[in-house]
């Protein structure tokens, strides 16, 4: 429905349109954040396992709210996939879909986006580290889960206050050299350097995840953006949700690169000794996408042009 609404615009619109959206995300990640660890405390897992599994139910009373009108065919085009069998329709879905795919439009940045998401990462080593040795509780880490909503909303608003109007090339070259030098604070953590400096533990945990999260929520909106403008009409669902499985691919194959490093680095639940070699290798990897930034559209005009194009090609 938001890129229903984002096809044609600017990209300063699409950019609030994503940022309201992900925005209203944020503040519901900051709520369930703030029972979460309190409630495992309290009544035990299987009771917050019962809640998560009851709220989504909740949530899809709010589908029958959604009016939305059929897209008919023009004349002299295709019938609507409705009057055509399982087979027949799945063909023509994926006819369309690999149309606008292939285009290089679409494809070149596409790409960028899973390399980009494809890098290693050293995440549920740190989550041991702080589980295993540092003694972080359930109820600290919910602490931390709702910094980090809340920082998720701060970068949202960072980025539709800020950077919705910049090119897409330099939000991901700064934010990506950023995060990756912010990053590397956490060896501070694992090395203890942070007490050395009369920071504990716990507040420098829950200050890196607050800085690191914004920057990376900021960084991520382009990414929406990009994918939802670059849908054809009557496409937008389905190459949406298309770009962004290619998006979540990639930091899959990024998780599984990262687990590989974390066995290779001799990195486990009771052993660290490598962890910050580890760290500081993943960080400098997230560097290697940046000279395919050129993939990206260059600006406003192009990028609606070239929305345009794909929908002339896929008509």
């Amino acid at each position: 429905m938001v890129v229903e609404r984002a096809r044609g615009e600017s990209q300063s619109m699409s950019g609030s349109l994503q940022s309201l959206c992900w925005g209203s995300s944020a503040c519901g990640g900051i709520v369930s954040s703030y029972f979460s660890g309190s409630l495992v405390d309290a009544y035990g897992v299987r009771f917050v396992f019962g809640i998560t599994a009851l709220l989504p139910l909740i949530t899809s009373a709010v589908a029958v709210l959604v009016k939305e009108q059929p897209m008919l065919p023009a004349r002299g085009k295709n019938l609507p996939l409705a009057s055509l069998n399982f087979i027949e329709s799945s063909k023509q879905n994926i006819t369309q879909l690999w149309d606008a795919v292939k285009q290089p439009n679409v494809l070149l940045p596409t790409l960028f986006i899973f390399l980009w998401q494809a890098t290693p990462q050293s995440d549920s080593a740190m989550f041991f580290f702080t589980t295993n040795k540092l003694g972080f509780t359930p109820e600290f880490l919910g602490r931390v889960k709702l910094v980090t909503s809340v920082a998720s909303l701060l970068g949202v608003g960072l980025y539709n206050g800020f950077l919705k109007n910049v090119q897409l090339q330099k939000i991901f070259l700064v934010t990506t050299v950023i995060g990756s030098s912010l990053g590397m604070t956490q060896v501070f953590l694992v090395m203890g350097l942070n007490r050395k400096f009369g920071i504990s533990d716990e507040w420098f945990a829950i200050g890196d995840s607050l800085i690191l999260t914004v920057l990376g929520q900021a960084s991520f909106m382009p990414v929406l953006v990009l994918a939802a403008r670059l849908c054809p009409e009557g496409m937008e669902a389905t190459l949406f949700a298309t770009l962004m499985s290619i998006s979540n691919g990639g930091s899959v194959l990024g998780g599984l690169i990262g687990a590989g490093l974390t066995q290779l680095f001799g990195v486990t639940k009771d052993r660290f000794d490598n962890l910050a070699a580890l760290i500081i290798l993943c960080n400098l990897s997230s560097l290697l996408p940046l000279p395919l930034l050129g993939l990206l559209p260059r600006d406003n005009h192009d990028a609606n042009k070239e929305s345009e194009d794909i929908e002339m090609k896929s008509n």
